[in-house]
């Protein structure tokens, strides 16, 4: 990912930033990113929340290169699959991963997977309960956005996220990626401002990902918000799409 840093300066610059993870600049554009981002199938509305959202960074500090096998674990309305899709392109596959709890809950998460795995060819859907989500073992990269806190949900199990991390790491080869983007929450907040404020104290996640064996290997402020006050819930009007965001990058030990 450092390969050159000069070009990846660069690619960052090219398309209006860079990511500073743990002192290291990261490339913002390759090719394939760049491709995936300016893919014409992608929805106006995807679109117009990349300022926010930083897509091209993330990706980038994911490693995501063409011909990888992914998973979008928790993949919401699709907003990453739709570009992790073509950032593998043909010879990649991408692992489109909806909880069957969340399609329960609100059966748009369902007709959402539907639409997208109907859009892209190379994607694969996967619905099934958390505890047995059945990822696929030879994954390069499981991203996670924005979610890792509903696997402390009070309508799950208390070892919901134990379950998930063992799972992802037992599907990923060794050397692969696990990245992990969510709200923060203040530190030292409990646990219950998952149902309340659908935020996590950044420390929690650290705790818990690498008692599964991950290795913490970047960190990453592309999405900090210093003015978030952390104590609204993310939907409030006040601070919806301007929450502020830990970026967690962790690697399989090989």
């Amino acid at each position: 990912m450092a390969r050159n840093l000069t070009v990846s300066v660069l690619a960052a610059l090219a398309i209006g930033g860079s990511a500073i993870g743990a002192g290291v600049a990261v490339a913002a554009a390759a090719p394939n990113i760049a491709a995936a981002l300016a893919d014409k199938a992608r929805p106006a509305a995807d679109t117009a929340r990349d300022a926010a959202r930083k897509p091209g960074e993330l990706l980038a500090l994911a490693e995501v290169k063409p011909g990888q096998k992914v998973a979008d674990f928790m993949m919401g309305g699709g907003y990453f699959t739709r570009i992790l899709s073509p950032a593998v392109g043909p010879s990649g596959k991408v692992y489109a991963y909806q909880s069957a709890e969340f399609v329960g809950f609100r059966a748009t998460y369902g007709t959402d997977q539907t639409k997208v795995v109907a859009d892209y060819k190379n994607v694969v859907p996967l619905t099934a309960p958390i505890a047995t989500a059945g990822l696929p073992d030879g994954l390069d990269l499981v991203l996670t956005v924005q979610n890792y806190h509903d696997l402390h949900l009070k309508a799950f199990p208390a070892e919901t996220s134990d379950t998930a991390n063992k799972e992802i790491f037992k599907a990923l080869k060794p050397g692969g990626l696990y990245v992990i983007v969510d709200h923060a929450a203040a530190p030292g907040s409990p646990l219950t401002v998952a149902d309340t404020q659908h935020r996590i104290d950044e420390a929690i996640v650290k705790k818990e990902v690498e008692a599964a064996g991950f290795k913490l290997v970047a960190e990453d402020k592309m999405l900090a918000n210093p003015a978030d006050p952390h104590d609204k819930l993310v939907f409030d009007a006040s601070i919806r799409g301007k929450t502020d965001q830990f970026v967690l990058k962790y690697r399989k030990p090989k």
